[in-house]
């Protein structure tokens, strides 16, 4: 492969100043100086080539032309790397990010909440890490509360930057699950004048704002979602189902979902405890898009999602064209989750997917 490649290339490295040559030898010609174009003309053809394959020969590669292999890397493989270059150099809040952003995305919480730590390390002043960071440990936490030294974190990032949309999210999922119904209701209020009105996420923060309102007159969590729904609800169309919202039906999503417990946790369940089967956007409102509310008695259950099961008539399954599906038993009936209840592992799938999604509640909060 390396001798036709070289030859090829020294013919068209010939050719090319060939064109250059023959006009400078007939120039010379008519001036009455035919010797010195000639040889001019001739290291230009033979001399110019030779040293050209010369120095491939000794710098080049011919194989970088040919098709390379596609590297067999995967997503684990590159964090890997990463992990391991940043613990030789620590000094990149942008890779600590970065690995952050990969564990995340890998379902690793507890080492994304490191990693965001590590990045916050190096830039301690920065709002968006401190969120990011305060998420990140939310998410790790068995029981998903944002309190004491992370809550002053997210507190100090929202003063730093007081219209910080994720920052107010936050910190009024933070009130609402300390019991500051009205602190709750105030943050998202702020929040709410941020957003486009017609916007997905601020029916999403108006449906909260109604839900710790209805929590602040004395109503349960399932009262005040019930409350709430009616309260957000925008008037349908008396029409077809072409005066639906988009254009769809009611119905048109439908979930198949299947739930068992592992037999390993039966006796950390009473017949009365509350099983939640849920829909949440992968990117977009932490909210449930569609909600079922059954006895554990009914283990082993078969849920089907639909919109009717939207909290809010604008967050629907079929605005979406993926979700993550997952159970909760929860202890205390709250649809918030609490120390103690026990969950499935989220599953992706699309909307639109015909097979049934198992999920099996194998783990304690």
């Amino acid at each position: 492969m390396n001798s036709w490649f070289l030859a090829i290339a020294a013919l068209m490295i010939a050719a090319a100043l060939a064109c250059v040559a023959v006009p400078l030898m007939r120039a010379g010609r008519r001036s009455g100086r035919a010797r010195a174009p000639f040889v001019l003309a001739l290291a230009l053809v033979f001399v110019l080539p030779l040293a050209a394959i010369g120095l491939y020969a000794l710098y080049g590669s011919p194989g970088t032309l040919e098709p390379q292999p596609t590297g067999s890397m995967d997503l684990a493989d590159a964090t890997a790397q990463l992990r391991s270059k940043l613990q030789r150099q620590p000094d990149h809040p942008e890779g600590w990010i970065l690995l952050a952003q990969a564990y995340t995305s890998m379902g690793k919480l507890d080492d994304a909440r490191d990693a965001f730590g590590q990045a916050l390390k190096l830039k301690p002043d920065e709002p968006d890490l401190m969120v990011a960071y305060a998420e990140a440990d939310a998410q790790a936490r068995p029981d998903h509360r944002i309190e004491g030294e992370t809550r002053i974190l997210l507190e100090r990032a929202v003063a730093l930057q007081p219209d910080h949309q994720r920052g107010l999210w936050l910190l009024g999922i933070s009130d609402y699950q300390l019991g500051r119904y009205d602190d709750a209701a105030s943050h998202w209020q702020h929040l709410l004048k941020l957003l486009p009105a017609d916007s997905k996420l601020a029916s999403a923060v108006n449906m909260q704002i109604a839900m710790a309102r209805g929590r602040v007159q004395g109503n349960t969590q399932a009262q005040a979602g019930t409350v709430a729904s009616q309260s957000t609800a925008t008037p349908r169309s008396s029409g077809n189902s072409a005066g639906n919202d988009e254009g769809r039906a009611p119905d048109s999503v439908a979930l198949k979902v299947e739930v068992r417990l592992d037999p390993r946790l039966a006796s950390k369940v009473s017949s009365n405890d509350t099983l939640f089967v849920f829909a949440r956007a992968i990117d977009g409102p932490p909210m449930p898009l569609a909600v079922a509310r059954l006895k554990v008695s009914s283990l082993p259950a078969t849920v089907t999602l639909t919109d009717a099961m939207a909290m809010a008539p604008q967050l629907r399954l079929s605005s979406f064209p993926r979700v993550q599906v997952s159970a909760r038993i929860s202890k205390s009936g709250d649809a918030l989750p609490q120390a103690g209840d026990l969950e499935a592992q989220p599953v992706q799938a699309a909307t639109d997917a015909q097979k049934p999604i198992a999920l099996t509640i194998d783990r304690v909060q």
